[in-house]
C-alpha cells in the first residue's frame, strides 16, 4: 500500500512540474510574440503604413499585456 501511495505521489509531482514547465515556456513564447508585434508596429509607423497615434496606442496595449503576462510568469512559474 505504501508503494502505491509513493508512486501516485511521485507521478503527481512529476505531472505538476511538467505542466509548470509547459506553462512557463508558453508564456515566454507569448512575450516574444508581443515583442515581435511591437517591432512590426514601429516599422509600420516609420514607413508611414500606420499613423503615429495608432502606433502609440497599440504599443501601450502591447506593453500592458506584456506586463500582465510577465507578472503572472514571475508569480506562477518561478
Amino acid at each position: 500500500m505504501k508503494k502505491i501511495l509513493i508512486t501516485i505521489g511521485a507521478l503527481g509531482v512529476m505531472s505538476f512540474t511538467t505542466n509548470q514547465l509547459y506553462l512557463g515556456t508558453q508564456l515566454l513564447a507569448a512575450m516574444d510574440n508581443l515583442t515581435d508585434l511591437q517591432e512590426w508596429i514601429q516599422e509600420d509607423v516609420k514607413q508611414g503604413k500606420m499613423s503615429q497615434e495608432w502606433g502609440e496606442f497599440y504599443q501601450e496595449k502591447l506593453d500592458e499585456t506584456n506586463g500582465f503576462i510577465q507578472d503572472f510568469y514571475e508569480k506562477q512559474c518561478r
